[in-house]
């Protein structure tokens, strides 16, 4: 079971119509490792730890899913609200992101923007600043 976990999550890469032979030793070798890896990660983790390869790998993967998710409605927040002289079209980041125009328009919420102000350790444009506001006193 753990080996062919390993074997579906690593692909070998599919050669080319033109020339069937043309991936190189290097990149074969590279997967075929990847998967002895992951494979007997998987079967230690089932043996000292107990748990499920299958079940451990999907619920691996959901917490993937759901860190990009978190990093792509970032960076639509970043797009939309802390670009200038003008935010990104909505429906560039929808052809990028992949989602619908108003998908990417409801994407982030206040949440996001905060995080984003405090990474960047500014403010979303046309926002006004502290020090704005105590200079317009």
């Amino acid at each position: 079971m753990c080996a062919e976990i390993a074997a579906l999550l690593n692909p070998l890469p599919s050669p080319s119509a033109d020339d069937p032979e043309d991936i190189p030793a290097v990149v074969m070798d590279q997967v075929l490792q990847e998967r002895e890896d992951l494979a007997e990660a998987l079967r230690n983790s089932w043996s000292y730890g107990d748990e499920d390869p299958l079940l451990s790998m999907l619920s691996d993967l959901r917490q993937q899913r759901l860190r990009l998710e978190a990093e792509m409605r970032m960076l639509i927040a970043y797009g939309r609200r802390f670009t200038h002289p003008r935010p990104y079209k909505l429906i560039d980041l929808a052809n990028a992101a992949g989602m619908s125009i108003s998908g990417v328009r409801t994407a982030y919420e206040d949440e996001e923007i905060d995080q984003v102000a405090e990474v960047l350790g500014r403010s979303p444009v046309g926002e006004p600043t502290a020090s704005t506001n105590k200079a317009d006193r």
